[in-house]
């Protein structure tokens, strides 16, 4: 979160499919309402009458982020959070977003609206109330701003491949600048390796097993399970990496001409299980990359605002 001097905080905030993230906090999109409180505690959003538990599994893929209630309630949570690590509860906000790289131009204004609809909001998060004037927001191409501080060293040509839990967003920078005709979104994010594997683990072992058990295995390359098991989600897994490669060439990814960065949830995935040149790949670990990238370039538009006013 990053401050202006009229006092509004600025908040970015990463809407994936797969996970909410700000600059400091990550949470799981899974969400379920409730008419009265639920009996177990913990992520728990109250808001316009309704009780809602959000951080359990994942929301499904939708095209349009605006068009349910669940991203705008998914803000609502990623604001309450970013506030309390502040220890405060009643601030002016200015949230700073995206949306995958060639849905910007289209999407951008409706989700701007979508976010901005209340000025004045009032909820309950983990117990404690909050309030929030919403005073605009921003939105970026999503991806794009993961890299923002590597800009430097891209020179020549750069591919960039954000692989989020729906959607991987692919983009050309060429000396240090983005190349828009040259962005692609591709529907082939992690929930499409999770799926994957869960299927090659039915059909050669009989057997349904969690998602958790999967994701387990992409983020950390492991899992406590046994080794029949492992390598049938880590067969799955490296087929399905090689399908993303197979993907960046179709967009004329030549290794041997230019230089890949990996972003998103899927940098994982690739680090453990993808075959590639370390010395021409960069996989950007910190999930919360693209969040900071919000904040920072809505500082930098806003504070300009600020000082000319």
């Amino acid at each position: 979160m990053k401050e202006l001097r009229n006092g509004i905080k600025i908040i970015g905030i990463d809407h994936g499919y797969g996970n909410i993230k700000t600059a400091s906090t990550v949470t799981p999109t899974g969400i379920t309402a409730y008419t009265t409180e639920p009996t177990f505690g913990g992520n728990i959003l109250f808001y316009d009458g309704m009780y809602y538990r959000i951080g359990e599994n994942h929301k499904p893929f939708i095209a349009d982020k605006s068009k349910d209630n669940d991203f705008y309630l998914f803000t609502l949570m990623a604001v309450a959070r970013e506030l309390s690590k502040q220890g405060i509860s009643e601030a002016e906000v200015h949230i700073a977003a995206g949306l995958p790289l060639t849905w910007v131009k289209t999407q951008r204004e409706d989700f701007r609206s979508y976010i901005t609809r209340n000025n004045d909001v009032r909820f309950v998060y983990k117990d404690k109330p909050y309030h929030i004037e919403i005073a605009g927001c921003l939105v970026y191409p999503q991806g794009y701003t993961a890299v923002i501080d590597r800009l430097s060293e891209m020179t020549g040509v750069n591919m960039l491949a954000d692989i989020g839990n729906g959607t991987m967003n692919v983009m050309y920078i060429n000396n240090k600048k983005p190349v828009e005709s040259k962005c692609y979104t591709e529907k082939l994010g992690v929930n499409q390796c999770v799926i994957a594997a869960k299927n090659a683990v039915m059909d050669k072992l009989g057997v349904k097993i969690d998602d958790t058990i999967v994701e387990q295995v992409i983020r950390f390359g492991n899992a406590d399970i046994s080794e029949k098991y492992l390598n049938c989600i880590t067969e799955a897994v490296r087929e399905y990496c090689s399908e993303i490669f197979e993907t960046l060439r179709k967009y004329e990814y030549n290794p041997e001409l230019m230089r890949l960065y990996v972003t998103g949830g899927g940098g994982c995935l690739i680090k453990h299980f993808g075959e590639y040149d370390e010395k021409r790949v960069t996989i950007i670990d910190d999930i919360c990359a693209t969040a900071k990238g919000y904040e920072q370039l809505a500082y930098m538009t806003l504070r300009k605002r600020v000082d000319n006013a």
